[in-house]
């Protein structure tokens, strides 16, 4: 983006350390993004909005680019280029806990369905002797931090209070999984602003006709999209639940004669939207069996002449081994049963 919508933001002076260098392209300087919500700003305001219009909630899957140290790079976990699942919510003062309620609700609701059930909760405010680092006045970030202060207590969520962690821009509650290791991930952030809406002018037109500032709410759920599937892989060490396994089926006809019926099985275990692999290479059968149990594969399906009479598949698990032979239409009925209610049991 145009480095003149860095410097209205803010950008520029409070966080130019973690941008990469400015580049001209034809009539002026231009600036990789290392946030979406100057994008999300400028949509707002392309068109004239009335309190009848609030809140205008805009999201996407952004690519932006922040300048980490190389010391400081992780694998997956911290990288300079990724993906937020951002989203902006302008919004009327009198709206804005409910939002953040919102927030939080759609942010608890996430991490529980992939399997994450403990958290902790910390909510970054500013300190007032270092201003040089904050920009707003001493009445809107008591305004901010208590309205996130409230939102967190009608959720009756315990929280820690981390003074000098906030955004220039205004306080966030962040929310920090913890994986199997019990080490602590920052994924989900509610971030409350009321600089950048003041910095870029934005209005709605109030009940009373009069022209108002809007508030703004900065929600992403996963954080970077790249680093919640690390600590996803690490939290189940890929081996995943039935409904996030990348192959749910593993498929192993035991000789080649068996390849008409592996098509058939795999055929129907897709019309069902499963996801599903057949090997069917000229190797042994255990040596099947073992590449898909190394892949950390769900369900190993194994059949032969008394499968392929039978209509049936020899059912081995990822967690249990052997399971013996089961009418294929039974398999599938508990796979989809297992998947709709994204058990982690198999």
């Amino acid at each position: 983006m145009r480095r003149e919508l860095w410097k209205i933001s803010g950008h520029e002076g409070f966080y130019s350390g973690n941008m990469y260098t400015p580049m001209e392209l034809d009539d002026a300087e231009y600036r990789l993004k290392p946030m979406n919500c100057p994008g999300h700003i400028l949509i707002y305001k392309n068109s004239p909005r009335s309190y009848r219009d609030l809140p205008v909630r805009l999201a996407e899957l952004g690519n932006v680019y922040r300048y980490e140290r190389s010391g400081t790079m992780h694998g997956l976990l911290r990288v300079r280029g990724f993906t937020q699942d951002d989203a902006h919510i302008f919004c009327t003062p009198g709206q804005i806990e409910d939002e953040v309620v919102a927030c939080i609700d759609f942010a608890e609701a996430v991490l529980k369905t992939f399997g994450f059930q403990e958290f902790k909760v910390e909510l970054s405010t500013w300190d007032p002797n270092d201003r040089a680092h904050y920009a707003g006045s001493d009445e809107n970030w008591n305004l901010a931090f208590s309205s996130l202060q409230r939102a967190l207590e009608r959720k009756g969520i315990a929280y820690k209070t981390i003074p000098g962690e906030a955004a220039f821009y205004g306080p966030k509650i962040d929310v920090k999984l913890v994986d199997v290791l019990g080490r602590l991930w920052q994924l989900s952030t509610v971030q409350f602003d009321f600089n950048l809406p003041a910095r870029f002018e934005l209005e709605y037109v109030g009940e009373d006709g009069e022209r108002h500032q809007p508030v703004m709410v900065h929600r992403a759920l996963f954080g970077s999209v790249e680093r919640f599937f690390g600590v996803l892989i690490e939290h189940y060490a890929g081996a995943f639940p039935l409904w996030l396994a990348p192959i749910q089926a593993g498929l192993v006809p035991i000789s080649e004669r068996h390849h008409d019926y592996a098509k058939k099985v795999e055929a129907e275990l897709k019309a069902a939207g499963l996801r599903v692999e057949v090997d069917d290479r000229n190797e042994k059968m255990n040596g099947k069996i073992r590449d898909f149990a190394n892949q950390k594969t769900p369900y190993i399906l194994v059949f032969g002449d008394k499968e392929e009479s039978a209509g049936s598949v020899s059912v081995r698990t990822r967690a249990k081994g052997d399971q013996g032979s089961v009418p294929l239409a039974d398999f599938i009925a508990k796979c989809k049963e297992l998947v709709a209610s994204q058990s982690t049991e198999l």
